[in-house]
C-alpha cells in the first residue's frame, strides 16, 4: 500500500511556508513567484494555518481588506488537517475530498516534513494506474515467460 511518505519521496519535501506576521501582499507575491496556490503558516516548523488563494478571495478581497496592511494570521485558515508519513495515499486523498481542502501538511514528531497538494496525489495515483495497466497489457500479450 502506497503511503504519503512514498508520494513525498517522489515529489520532494520542499515546504513553502511563511510567518504568521507576513503581510498578505508579500504572501501573494511569493505564491505568484513560486506558482503555488497556498503557503503553510508556521512558527518553528509547527503548522499554525494555511494561507490559500481561497483565503485571499474570501477574507481579503471580498471583505475589502487592504492586502498591504493585513497580516496573514488574520485571514489564514486555522482548521488545518495534517497527516502522518505512514498515512495511506488513498486515505490522504479521501481526507482532502471530504474536507474540501487542496493542501495537506505532513507532520512527524510535531514538525512539518512535507506538503501535499491534491495535484500531487492525483499525479501519484495516475502513475500507479499507468504501471498497473502496462503490467496487465504485458501479461495479456504474453510478455511474461
Amino acid at each position: 500500500m502506497d503511503t504519503v511518505a512514498d508520494v513525498l519521496r517522489y515529489k520532494g519535501t520542499v515546504i513553502h511556508s511563511i510567518a504568521p506576521g507576513t503581510l498578505v501582499l508579500s504572501a501573494v507575491e511569493e505564491m505568484c513567484e513560486k506558482r503555488i496556490g497556498a503557503l503553510l503558516v508556521t512558527e518553528a516548523r509547527v503548522p499554525l494555518g494555511i494561507f490559500s488563494e481561497r483565503d485571499l478571495l474570501r477574507r481579503v478581497i471580498l471583505a475589502k481588506r487592504d492586502p498591504a496592511s493585513t497580516c496573514v494570521e488574520e485571514v489564514m485558515t486555522t482548521d488545518v488537517v495534517c497527516v502522518a508519513p505512514q498515512t495511506p495515499a488513498k486515505e490522504a486523498m479521501a481526507i482532502m475530498t471530504e474536507r474540501r481542502c487542496r493542501h495537506l501538511p505532513v507532520v512527524e514528531g510535531g514538525e512539518v516534513i512535507g506538503m501535499l497538494s491534491i495535484g500531487d496525489l492525483v499525479r501519484w495515483m495516475s502513475l500507479e494506474q499507468t504501471f498497473e495497466i502496462q503490467t496487465l497489457t504485458d501479461y495479456v500479450r504474453g510478455a511474461y515467460a
